[in-house]
């Protein structure tokens, strides 16, 4: 089995570092090289076979998007060239889209867990987009602005689930009654769109954990969805939350 080769381009030297050591812990990925500059950073990519280029959006000597830009110009078209993840702090509409119309594959936020990188990661090396939940409602609706855009992913903890789908799925989605839900069910559902985790909802809305999972299971059971994820599509989707 070949391994995920991935290259590192980040300045930071201590998210450098732990992204590095959280990678290698997982012999499937290789971590091929690194650099804390963008010119370092395209030299890398230029001389070493690269599955996957981890690219931080705030780089000293050039702005992020630009050197993806640049990375996906060298072999443009090409399905085994290299795929671009951004690591950022930046969540802004603005960041987002200029990524993404660059040529990122996938955008995560720096502070994701390190599982859920290393899932980014080989969701990305699937040729699938990995969306951090923080921005997912960004990309959802620049998705159903522009119908004919390439699949992107929405992901939470679950499998990742492809915002476009089939036309009549959206049509049963958008008839989606909000009177099958509870308050309280739309209250967690909209905590669940944000992209919070069951202990969050759970300090937010003053119940415990073990509340926070029976809604939730209720909410899956009343949207028929299979996971968060795809109930939070649904929910966007049919306009169940704003």
């Amino acid at each position: 089995m070949s391994k995920i080769r991935v290259a590192l381009i980040e300045d930071h030297d201590l998210t450098r570092v732990g992204i590095k050591t959280a990678l290698q812990q997982k012999e499937e990925i290789e971590v091929v090289g690194e650099a804390a500059n963008a010119a370092d950073g395209m030299k890398l990519l230029k001389t070493i076979q690269t599955d996957i280029a981890i690219i931080d959006i705030g780089l000293p000597d050039k702005d992020g998007i630009e050197l993806t830009r640049e990375v996906k110009s060298i072999a443009s078209g090409d399905e085994s060239a290299t795929k671009v993840l951004i690591l950022t702090l930046r969540d802004n509409k603005e960041a987002v889209l200029a990524a993404f119309a660059a040529g990122a594959d996938s955008y995560c936020m720096k502070d994701i867990k390190f599982d859920n990188l290393l899932e980014a990661v080989r969701v990305t090396y699937n040729g699938n987009a990995w969306i951090d939940p923080a921005i997912a409602r960004i990309v959802l609706q620049q998705a159903q602005q522009n119908p004919h855009k390439p699949e992107i992913t929405l992901k939470d903890t679950k499998p990742s689930v492809p915002i476009s789908e089939e036309a009549e799925v959206e049509n049963e989605e958008e008839m989606i009654d909000p009177y099958t839900l509870t308050e309280r069910e739309l209250e967690v559902l909209q905590l669940i769109v944000e992209g919070c985790s069951n202990a969050v909802i759970a300090e937010r809305l003053y119940i415990t954990v073990g509340t926070v999972k029976t809604h939730v299971r209720n909410i899956l059971n009343k949207l028929c969805a299979d996971d968060r994820t795809q109930a939070a599509v649904r929910a966007l989707r049919s306009g169940l939350v704003g």
